[in-house]
C-alpha cells in the first residue's frame, strides 16, 4: 500500500456522491453566471446529471466499506440509491412544465433537488450513526427550502415553516437517541454496535430508550404515524411537484435509512424494536385508512395515502427476516412507481390557470380524456391492491414475509385496512367514470408524459416479468444478513 493509499480513503464506493456533488457546484456557478436566463439549461444539466449518476450506480458490484467504515455500498444501497435517483430525475421532468406556468421558474430548484439527492444517496450509505445524521440533514435541508419555493404563495412559505420546525424537533430526537446508543455501546459504527451487544444478554434500559428515540427520528422522516402531523399541510401547501417529490424519493432514502439502522445495527435486540415497528406499522395503516376517507383535496389525500403506505413497507421490517426486507425493496419500487405515475396525471389537469385540487374536480374525466382517467383508474386500483396490477403483489410479499415470522395478526389488520383503504382509492374511479363531465382541460405536458408512460408499464405489466425485480430485491435483502 502506497503513502496516498494508506491516507486517502479509496473513492470509488463514494464517486456517484462526489460526481453529483461536483456538478451541484458547476450548476450553481453556471446560474450564477447567466441568472435567471439558465432556468432552462440548469434543469437539463441537473437531469442529465441525475442520469449520469443512476448508470455510474448501478455499474458497482460487491461489497465495500470506505471512509473509515462510515459509509458502505452494497446491494442494498445501490437498489435504494437507483430508486432514489429515479424519482429525482422524474421530479425534474413532472417539474418543468407547472414552474412556468406559475412563473415560479428558478435555476436554484433542480439543484436544490441535486442536493437533496446526495443527502438521501449518503442516508442509503450510512454505516454508522454520524454519517446517518448528514446525510439526514443534507436532504433535509435542501427539503425545506423547495417546500416554500413557491415565495408568493401563503400555503407554500407555511408548509416550508411547518416542515422545518417539526424536522428540526425530529432531528434532536434522532440525535438524543442516537447519543444514548454510543452512551451505552461505546461506538456509533454499526458493526461496533452489533458487536458491543453481541453477548447475548438483555439490553439495558438506556440501550432501549436510545433506540426509542432513533425510532422516533426515523419515523418523522417516513411520516409515519404518530410523527406524521406535517405529512397533509406540507403535502398540500408546497407546489405539486415537490410534493410528488416528498411522496417517492425521500421516501426511498428514509426507508433505506430505517432497514439500515434496524438490520444494520439492532440485529440482536430484535424483541426490543419489532415491538415499536409493529405499532408504527399498525397505527400508520389505520389513519391512512381511515382518515383518508373525508379527504376532498386530491393532495392531502394523496398524503394520506403515502402515511397507510409506509405502514404496509414496514410489516416487511418488522418480519426481521431476509423475506421480509425483499418484500421491503419491491413494495418501495412498486410504490413509487404508484405515486409518480399518479402525479403526473395529477400535473396534467389543468383547466385555464387554475390545477385540479379536489376530487370533483375529476368529473368525467373519462369522457373528455380517456387516457389519463385510464392511467389514474390503474394507479388506484393498484395503491388498493386489486389483482393483477403491481401494488397487489408489493402487499402479497410483505404480508407473506410477516406470515413466515409468525405475524400473522400484522397480516390480517393489513388486509383489512386495504379493504377499508380501497374505498377512498376507488372512489376516484368513480368520479371519473360515472359522474357528469366539466369542461376540457389542455394537453398533457412532455415530461409528465414520459413519466406516466413509464409508471404505467410498471404497474400494469409487472406481473408479466416480476423476475428482475424479485432476484434485485433478494440480493439486496441478502446484503444485510
Amino acid at each position: 500500500m502506497t503513502p496516498i493509499q494508506s491516507v486517502l480513503p479509496s473513492i470509488t464506493p463514494v464517486l456517484p456522491e462526489i460526481v453529483l456533488s461536483v456538478g451541484a457546484l458547476l450548476l450553481v456557478l453556471w446560474g450564477a453566471w447567466r441568472g435567471e436566463r439558465s432556468a432552462e439549461s440548469t434543469n437539463l444539466g441537473a437531469l442529465g446529471l441525475l442520469i449520469f449518476t443512476f448508470f455510474l450506480v448501478v455499474s458497482q458490484t460487491g461489497t465495500v466499506t470506505t471512509l473509515n467504515g462510515a459509509f458502505i455500498a452494497d446491494p442494498f444501497a445501490r437498489v435504494m440509491k437507483a430508486l432514489i435517483l429515479i424519482g429525482s430525475s422524474a421530479t425534474i421532468l413532472l417539474s418543468r412544465d407547472y414552474f412556468q406556468r406559475e412563473r415560479i421558474d428558478r435555476f436554484e430548484y433542480p439543484i436544490l433537488i441535486v442536493l437533496c439527492t446526495i443527502g438521501m444517496m449518503v442516508m442509503a450509505s450510512a454505516n454508522d450513526l454520524i454519517s446517518l445524521y448528514l446525510g439526514l440533514e443534507l436532504q433535509s435541508l435542501a427539503a425545506y427550502v423547495i417546500a416554500a419555493f413557491h415565495r408568493d404563495d401563503v400555503k407554500s412559505t407555511e408548509a416550508g415553516l411547518k416542515y422545518f420546525v417539526l424536522g428540526a424537533l425530529s432531528s434532536g430526537m434522532l440525535l438524543y437517541g442516537a447519543s444514548l446508543v454510543y452512551g451505552f455501546t461505546g461506538t456509533v459504527s454499526f458493526p461496533g454496535i452489533v458487536t458491543a451487544l453481541g453477548d447475548g444478554g438483555p439490553a439495558s434500559f438506556g440501550l432501549v430508550l436510545g433506540i426509542v428515540f432513533v425510532a422516533a427520528g426515523v419515523a418523522f422522516k417516513l411520516a409515519a404515524v404518530p410523527f406524521h402531523m406535517w405529512t397533509p399541510d406540507v403535502y398540500e401547501g408546497s407546489p405539486t411537484p415537490v410534493t410528488a417529490f416528498f411522496a417517492s424519493a425521500p421516501k426511498m432514502a428514509a426507508m433505506a435509512m430505517t432497514v439500515r439502522v434496524f438490520i444494520g445495527a439492532f440485529p440482536d435486540v430484535t424483541a426490543v424494536w419489532q415491538q415499536i415497528i409493529v405499532f408504527v406499522s399498525i397505527a400508520s395503516m389505520a389513519l391512512g385508512s381511515f382518515a383518508a376517507i373525508g379527504q376532498r383535496n386530491l393532495k392531502r389525500l394523496m398524503a394520506y395515502s403515502s402515511i397507510g403506505n409506509v405502514g404496509y413497507a414496514l410489516i416487511g421490517l418488522a418480519a426481521g427476516s431476509e423475506e421480509g426486507i425483499r418484500g421491503v425493496v419491491i413494495y418501495m419500487v412498486i410504490y413509487l412507481a404508484m405515486t409518480l405515475g399518479a402525479f403526473a396525471v395529477l400535473l396534467s389537469l389543468r383547466r385555464k390557470d387554475k390545477m385540479f385540487e379536489t376530487i370533483d374536480d375529476l368529473s368525467g374525466l373519462s369522457r373528455t380524456h380517456p387516457w389519463l382517467a385510464f392511467s389514474l383508474a390503474a394507479m388506484m386500483f393498484s395503491l388498493a391492491g386489486i389483482p393483477p396490477l403491481a401494488g397487489f403483489f408489493a402487499k402479497f410479499y410483505v404480508f407473506a414475509a410477516a406470515i413466515k415470522a409468525d405475524l400473522v395478526a400484522l397480516a390480517v389488520i393489513g388486509v383489512v385496512t386495504s379493504v377499508v383503504g380501497a374505498f377512498y382509492y376507488l372512489r376516484l374511479v368513480k368520479v371519473m367514470y360515472f359522474d357528469e363531465p366539466q369542461a376540457a382541460y389542455e394537453r398533457i405536458p412532455p415530461g409528465s408524459a414520459i413519466v406516466l408512460a413509464a409508471s404505467s408499464v410498471v404497474v400494469v405489466l409487472f406481473f408479466l416479468i416480476p423476475a428482475p425485480l424479485v432476484a434485485a430485491a433478494g440480493s439486496a435483502a441478502k446484503s444485510l444478513f
